[in-house]
C-alpha cells in the first residue's frame, strides 16, 4: 500500500501547488531584483517606473495592513509561527477541495504566505515595493506579489462562495 493516496493527487491539486510554487518563485525573485540589480537597499529607497506605478522599498513588521507590528523578537517570531500556522490550514484545505476554482484561490493564497514567511524569517519584516498611486494619493498601501496573490486568492473564495450556485459546484467536481 502507498504512503501517498494518488487520489490526493489530482490534476486539480497539482495545478494548485504549481500555482502557489509560481506565486512563492515570483515573490521572492522581485523581491531580489529589489534587494539587489534595482538598488533599493535602504527603506525609503525609491525607483520611479511609471507615472502612478513606483517601487519604494518598505519594511512590514505587521501584518495586513501593518496591524500587529512585531516589535520584539519575541512578536516576530510569534507572527512566523501564526502565519505558518494559516498556511497549514490553507494547504490541508487545498488538498480536501475538489473544485478547481476554489484550488487555484486556495494555491494564490498558500504562494503569497509562504513568501512572506520566508522574509519574516530572513529579515524580521516583510519586504513590500509596488507603490501604486495617482499623484500623492495612493489607494492602496505598498504591497508586494505575495500581498497581490493572497488578496486576489481570498477574494476568488469569496466570490465563489457566493455567488457560484451548488448546482455548478456540483457539476464543477463531477
Amino acid at each position: 500500500m502507498s504512503l501517498v493516496n494518488s487520489a490526493m493527487f489530482t490534476r486539480a491539486r497539482w495545478i494548485g501547488l504549481g500555482i502557489a510554487a509560481l506565486i512563492f518563485v515570483s515573490d521572492q525573485f522581485v523581491k531580489w531584483l529589489v534587494d539587489g540589480p534595482l538598488g533599493l537597499m535602504r527603506e525609503g529607497d525609491k525607483l520611479d517606473l511609471l507615472p502612478f506605478f513606483d517601487f519604494t522599498r518598505v519594511h512590514n513588521r505587521g501584518v495586513s495592513l501593518g496591524l500587529f507590528e512585531a516589535t520584539s523578537d519575541e512578536t516576530r517570531w510569534i507572527l512566523v509561527g501564526v502565519t505558518a500556522l494559516i498556511a497549514v490550514v490553507v494547504a490541508v484545505w487545498m488538498f480536501r477541495e475538489r473544485l478547481l476554482g476554489d484550488i487555484l484561490g486556495l494555491g494564490m493564497i498558500l504562494g503569497g504566505a509562504l513568501g512572506n514567511i520566508v522574509d519574516r524569517t530572513r529579515y524580521g519584516y516583510v519586504l513590500d515595493y509596488a507603490d501604486f498611486h495617482i499623484g500623492d494619493f495612493r489607494p492602496f498601501l505598498i504591497f508586494n506579489v505575495a500581498d497581490a496573490a493572497i488578496t486576489i486568492g481570498v477574494v476568488i473564495i469569496l466570490v465563489r462562495s457566493f455567488f457560484v450556485s451548488d448546482n455548478a459546484r456540483k457539476a464543477e467536481a463531477e
